[in-house]
């Protein structure tokens, strides 16, 4: 498989002062990489590095072609983003924002792409529907339409199921395990263990410095794993139980988290002030 994304001994941190030193991975076309690490740890500021946000003090972070012009993000929600005022077309229509440059409107390709990737993620019938009216995992999958509208080679996905309910949370598991099944690359950072058993390798950070980075199989066998497994889970023989995917909802609407989309958090890998400009004139002019 390709590779297309490596860090080689990477240091990360701010202002001078390290975060996470010594970080080498490798992510290939394909995988399912799913980080670990206490709070504190450097995740945050690793899923900063991988977005370009932030430079390495020390090392390289090399991306290959295909994804060179970013990586589809799905960030973790705060209070103000959970009532962001915009249907769903539109916001899933701002994952364009990065391909459209300086033009004023999304063209005729842009727009197919997003009734796609809501057609993909099975969220057609919403697309009038205000974004902050949705539940939980409803805007999930809104958020997931917008990144893969960025890009869908790899995606980059922030604690996608905290606040759900375990039913939201397996059913968006089993959604983004498909998605990578497809063939795109997924980058998940999780606190839960459940995340393991979708992963097909775990990158395991401590506090300043990697513990840990190779395949789901032989994380499991070592003593990191399995101390990991005892902590979260009391055993260290298996990987909890995931709970079925819940039949499809009915496409009711109840209040829950809210966009990136205005703030450009999800655009491939860089947001900025104009991106809100430009979103909300495209809003106005593409309803």
């Amino acid at each position: 498989m390709a590779e297309q994304l490596i860090c080689r001994n990477v240091t990360l941190g701010y202002e001078g002062i390290p975060v996470t030193e010594g970080l080498d991975l490798t992510v290939s076309s394909g995988d399912y990489l799913c980080i670990l690490g206490e709070n504190g740890s450097g995740k945050s500021t690793l899923v900063k590095a991988l977005l370009g946000l932030i430079p390495a003090m020390e090392g390289e972070i090399i991306r290959a072609g295909e994804i060179s012009g970013g990586v589809g993000y799905l960030p973790q929600q705060t209070v103000v983003q959970k009532d962001f005022p915009a249907s769903v077309r539109e916001i899933v229509r701002s994952g364009c924002l990065k391909k459209a440059g300086m033009r004023p409107f999304y063209n005729k390709q842009e727009k197919a792409l997003a009734e796609e990737n809501m057609a993909r993620l099975g969220i057609s019938n919403l697309a009038r529907r205000c974004y902050r009216e949705l539940s939980g995992g409803q805007q999930q999958r809104v958020l997931l339409a917008r990144a893969l509208c960025a890009t869908s080679k790899i995606l980059l996905l922030d604690e996608p199921v905290t606040g759900l309910d375990p039913k939201a949370q397996a059913d968006l598991y089993e959604l983004i395990a498909d998605l990578n099944r497809s063939g795109i690359t997924m980058i998940m950072v999780s606190h839960d263990v459940s995340a393991v058993r979708y992963a097909s390798h775990i990158l395991h950070i401590g506090s300043k410095e990697q513990l840990f980075f190779g395949t789901r199989e032989d994380y499991l066998a070592s003593s990191l794993g399995r101390s990991f497994l005892i902590t979260e889970t009391g055993q260290a023989d298996s990987l909890p139980e995931t709970p079925p995917p819940p039949e499809p909802e009915e496409k009711t609407i109840s209040t829950k988290t809210a966009a990136a989309a205005a703030a450009g958090l999800g655009l491939a890998a860089v947001g900025t002030g104009a991106a809100i400009y430009k979103y909300v004139k495209r809003g106005e002019r593409n309803a």
